[in-house]
């Protein structure tokens, strides 16, 4: 696997932007935005889907600790209001509007993206594993999503936050069928196949 690179753009200051919880049933989407300072290196970055979730939590704490960073999500009413492709992206905004630092080129995860003020920016397929700022975005936003679900997990039992996160597995998707919805299930997603009623 080739190693992820610093920069896109030489002599830029860049904001990587990932998001997660893009595909979850139940839950906030949450986004990340990071500055890397020029001379910071943090070792074993990567897209977060690729690490495990002790890593996750140790590259979290130096993330935290070295760069410049925020983390903003929406509800899902939000979600549901706008849609997951306009909450995403907006979550995105809110993250980089935050951040404590100037910045003049945006490099985002993905493929879609809306202008932030009148900054370039460049959207990058499979990002997190190819930019050290995307990868270290991706690990923010996971890591502070699965948080989220596994706090909403205590209060809400059933449905198995804690290990699903909100994502459509077969356990999350049974405890719906059994118990219904609640207000943190995106009411816009099919929470059920078609063929099975909520009531």
């Amino acid at each position: 696997m080739a190693a992820l690179l610093d920069f896109m753009t030489s002599g830029a200051i860049e904001a990587g932007c990932d998001e997660a919880g893009r595909g979850c049933l139940a839950g906030p989407v949450f986004a990340a935005a990071v500055v890397i300072p020029e001379g910071v290196r943090i070792e074993g970055l990567n897209d977060s889907k690729q690490l495990t979730e002790k890593i996750r939590r140790q590259l979290r704490e130096e993330i935290e600790s070295k760069c410049h960073w925020c983390v903003a999500s929406l509800s899902p009413a939000e979600i549901d209001k706008i849609n997951i492709l306009n909450a995403s992206i907006q979550s995105m905004h809110l993250a980089l509007a935050q951040l404590n630092v100037s910045f003049d080129h945006i490099l985002v995860d993905g493929n879609r993206f809306k202008p932030f003020r009148e900054i370039k920016h460049t959207t990058v397929i499979k990002g997190d594993g190819k930019y050290k700022s995307i990868a270290a975005a991706s690990i923010l936003a996971k890591t502070h999503r699965d948080e989220y679900m596994e706090n909403l997990a205590l209060e809400f039992p059933e449905y198995q936050w804690q290990s699903n996160k909100g994502y459509p597995t077969a356990v999350h998707r049974e405890a719906i069928r059994q118990y219904g919805s609640n207000v943190h299930h995106r009411k816009s997603f099919t929470l059920l196949p078609a063929q099975i009623s909520l009531f």
